[in-house]
């Protein structure tokens, strides 16, 4: 059993960029794809993959400070440091229940495969911390290994029923069949963003605003191409950081770059995915008759769509504002500015690109994430403080993050865990209970007769 583990921690140290190539390689040989074939796509994936890492780390390496600068030049003083999702990850993985906790969520997530109540299979190993972290922080505040066992769970099956749902959205938008995303710093914002995009949709006027990167295209002409925008955009926020002429246009030929390149990146990724994606097709076919399964992969595939990073660029400033004026806030974003893309990509993908839909409600979603992490910043600090990690913060100061229990999906599970488990969990089961009905019962209807009249319909003269 220790080897096992010291193997599964190794090859998790090693990270995704090495991890994901031998996971699609596994999947690709489960599926019936020949050895020859899968280690091709395992390989052609982890390319991709680390094509669209390289192209996010020059985002965040040039956004990142930009962002950073932005605070530190206008002197906001807010008293919770967002200290990235990296270090949230690192305090998750010191924990000592980390092992119980990421086999609790692999044998979930085949389990609900085994029982069809998924049709994702999570490979997305690394950001299994997203769910983990919850039951960490539960365990921390309760020290009831079952707590946070079961806050983790909780997490599982909320994240994978979201990926279920979520899915064709990811294949009409972005293009990627066969494909869902089970990473809880993307999907936890449809939590927010699903009945905000329905008001939206019912207040006259406000609903005929329609306006998308295709439109800047066309209507903007030369300023309205993708990789003119980024420049513009890039150098705007570098503008806004205090730079000088040097440093901003090194910002904005970056972000120039990064929407000219992440296309081109994903287009690598679903080649080597494609044959993978037939696999299990004809998989299914045999095996689950009536079932399509899903890949589920990082979120990082589509973070980098000209339409998701466009309005990252316009989020991330407004995001400055809106932390220094939203009531009750008290987290100052600074390191996770830069992930913001992930936090929009969902949103994007509900609209469909509406430009205008996807700057309010990624505003909203980003006001959910600064006030849970305000609320849930004296556990994180504490928790981060007990297994050793040196954050060398002024007295009194404390730190969040927009991952961890900030995120809307994680926040509502952490609160149920933590509070009167008597009635918060058996809330939680109605609700989610009515939402998965709704979705795999009463949508499905509404949908089918939304065809049949489409069929019957008497064509127009």
């Amino acid at each position: 059993m220790q080897f096992l583990y010291d193997l599964f921690q190794t090859l998790l140290n090693a990270g995704p960029t090495v991890l994901l190539p031998l996971i699609i390689l596994g999947v690709g040989l489960v599926f019936g794809v020949k050895p020859a074939k899968a280690f091709r796509s395992g390989l052609t994936v982890g390319i991709g993959f680390a094509g669209i890492k390289l192209v996010i780390n020059l985002l965040s390496g040039s956004l990142g400070p930009a962002a950073q600068a932005m605070v530190e030049n206008w002197g906001f003083s807010l008293d919770v440091l967002d200290v990235g999702w990296g270090t949230i990850a690192a305090v998750t993985w010191a924990s000592p229940i980390i092992p119980i906790l990421i086999f609790a969520i692999l044998a979930i997530n085949l389990g609900m495969l085994f029982i069809k109540k998924t049709n994702t299979l999570d490979v997305d190993i690394w950001n299994y911390h997203h769910m983990a972290i919850v039951g960490v922080m539960t365990y921390f505040v309760t020290k009831n290994i079952f707590l946070g066992v079961g806050a983790s769970i909780a997490m599982a099956i909320i994240t994978f029923k979201l990926s279920d749902w979520s899915a064709d959205m990811v294949e009409d938008y972005f293009g990627l069949p066969g494909v869902s995303l089970p990473t809880v710093s993307a999907l936890s914002s449809l939590i927010v963003a699903v009945p905000l995009n329905w008001l939206i949709d019912r207040i006259p006027g406000v609903n005929k605003l329609n306006f998308s990167l295709k439109d800047a295209k066309k209507y903007l002409g030369f300023f309205g191409e993708p990789m003119i925008m980024g420049l513009i955009l890039g150098g705007v926020i570098g503008a806004l950081a205090g730079y000088d002429f040097t440093n901003i246009a090194n910002v904005a030929v970056n972000m120039s770059a990064v929407l000219v390149l992440i296309p081109k990146m994903t287009a690598l990724f679903m080649e080597g995915l494609m044959p993978i994606s037939e696999g299990a097709k004809n998989f299914t076919k045999k095996k689950f008759k009536g079932r399509d399964l899903y890949i589920g992969l990082d979120a990082a595939v589509v973070s980098g769509n000209p339409d998701v990073i466009t309005t990252s660029l316009i989020v991330i400033p407004l995001t400055i504002l809106l932390a220094v004026i939203l009531p009750g806030n008290r987290v100052l974003p600074f390191a996770d500015l830069a992930v913001v893309p992930f936090r929009v990509a969902m949103v994007v993908a509900l609209t469909r690109g509406n430009l205008f839909k996807n700057v309010v409600i990624g505003l909203c979603t980003t006001a959910a994430i600064l006030l849970a992490g305000t609320q849930t910043a004296p556990v994180l600090t504490e928790l981060a403080q007990s297994v050793g990690i040196d954050l060398s913060l002024a007295a009194g100061a404390l730190i969040s993050s927009f991952a961890a229990t900030s995120l809307t999906q994680s926040f509502i599970i952490f609160m149920v865990f933590t509070g009167n488990i008597a009635i918060t969990l058996p809330l939680l089961i109605v609700g989610f209970a009515i939402v998965w009905y709704y979705m795999e019962v009463v949508k499905p209807k509404k949908d089918a007769a939304k065809l049949h009249v489409v069929d019957t319909e008497e064509p127009t003269a």
